[in-house]
């Protein structure tokens, strides 16, 4: 559930970061969220938990 969160928020700040120039930190805020959410996902499928 929270890697869902973190992505659909890190999508979210990349849009923001892209329409808003002089909030131009939102956009590696953004990525890092992005990245930081991949990784959650990668290790949980790799582990092979599954939660209801």
């Amino acid at each position: 559930m929270l890697p869902i969160i973190i992505a659909i928020v890190a999508v979210i700040l990349l849009f923001t970061g892209g329409f808003v120039q002089s909030l131009q930190f939102l956009l590696w805020v953004g990525i890092v969220c992005l990245i930081v959410s991949a990784v959650m996902f990668i290790m949980r499928s790799m582990s092979g938990h599954r939660s209801a």
